[in-house]
């Protein structure tokens, strides 16, 4: 079915791929063509192109031919990965058009156990992105890394600049916790920032992860979609201009975030946003999707897919507190355990486990609650 919706990829990459030597990314990817229908049965990983671009303002679609390129060009590391490469879906006549076929196609995507790689046009797609959920009958976590956390305003229509309060206001509410990554704060209203703590949801400023991009790395492990703007990335590394971005992450932190996203047991949808189709951002779009899929080979599948025998417990006494932490045997990353408020109508009564850091668990045993943890725990209880 959900074929109908995407266009196979241009003829003229599938030529270029036959071309390449063995070793090659494009010789092991499977495509969908005009003349073939892919069987989607084991596969792991696809590839998608979203071409709309009204949502920023621009009738023009996204040409992703050169994204294509540069990723097919590259040599995998040792992946033992099936994966495809589906296509693109089209704008359609509306933006809601659009949306619809975005929300089919991924919903059917995540039923079958394939994670996507979303290259797409303007950001406001992450709302029909959070929509594919709604079958699944699942909260879902999102991550931004971006430079604004795009709330708009309650009266403006769904648009890359407001897609953040939709996600929040409409019905039905799945989303259980929205962090942002990479905030600039002279880009967002002190107003819009107190709402964020208000709510209880996470940001980071760009300037904290600079300094330490392993905060991240728990941020990504309990996250289910993951939404890039490409514009959190400085124009000296995109060569962007338009807009141009003096600040932002560098080269080497956004492959690190990617590879967080993709190493994550959870993280189900990945997508990269507000491309504009620009020769010299397509080589850095093929790296990061690159160092998602590196992630993806190594994914661990801990928590909360394996079981607490596979950890060590810790158990940390504090004056009005005694916080439980787990450590995994296998690669040495820590939960920290929320307790569940089971008188009231919570979400986290299947996910009592939160990602958290050495360093957090360093701060529990000199006295210090966790700010990740107390945000958890006044979520649940509705405190």
């Amino acid at each position: 079915m959900i074929f109908e919706f995407l266009q196979p990829v241009d003829s003229s990459i599938i030529d270029f791929c036959r071309q390449l030597s063995a070793p090659h990314l494009g010789q092991k990817v499977t495509f969908h063509t005009e003349s073939e229908t892919p069987i989607l049965d084991d596969v792991k990983i696809a590839i998608v192109g979203i071409l709309d671009n009204r949502g920023c303002g621009s009738n023009t679609q996204s040409d992703l031919y050169n994204v294509r390129m540069q990723l097919y060009s590259l040599f995998p590391g040792n992946w033992a990965l099936n994966m495809i490469d589906l296509g693109d879906i089209l704008p359609g006549d509306t933006i809601s058009d659009t949306n619809y076929a975005v929300k089919e196609v991924f919903q059917q995507l995540l039923k079958l156990g394939i994670t996507p790689i979303v290259i797409g046009g303007s950001q406001d797609l992450t709302y029909a992105l959070y929509r594919s959920y709604d079958q699944l009958e699942q909260t879902v976590n999102l991550v931004t890394v971006d430079s604004k956390f795009d709330l708009g305003s309650d009266e403006e229509i769904l648009s890359s600049t407001s897609y953040l309060s939709k996600i929040i206001i409409d019905e039905p509410t799945n989303l259980f916790n929205y962090s942002n990554v990479g905030y600039q704060t002279y880009f967002n209203a002190q107003e819009e920032i107190d709402l964020i703590e208000k709510l209880y949801f996470e940001a980071y400023r760009l300037g904290e992860l600079s300094n330490n991009i392993t905060l991240a790395e728990p941020i990504f492990r309990d996250a289910d979609l993951v939404s890039v703007d490409l514009n959190c990335i400085q124009s000296a590394v995109s060569g962007i201009d338009n807009p141009f971005m003096p600040n932002g992450f560098n080269g080497k932190e956004i492959c690190t975030l990617a590879r967080y996203a993709g190493i994550s047991d959870k993280v189900s949808v990945f997508g990269l946003f507000n491309h504009n189709s620009s020769n010299k951002e397509s080589l850095l779009i093929a790296e990061i999707i690159w160092y998602f899929i590196e992630g993806f080979h190594y994914r661990s599948m801990e928590y909360p897919f394996g079981t607490k025998k596979d950890y060590i417990k810790y158990t940390v006494p504090l004056d009005a507190d005694v916080l439980t932490f787990f450590k995994s045997n296998k690669t040495d990353r820590w939960w920290i355990e929320i307790p569940n408020n089971v008188n009231a109508n919570n979400k986290l009564k299947i996910n009592t486990l939160l990602p958290c850091s050495y360093e957090e668990y360093l701060d529990a045993c000199n006295q210090e609650l966790p700010e990740r943890w107390l945000k958890a725990q006044r979520k649940n209880f509705g405190v």
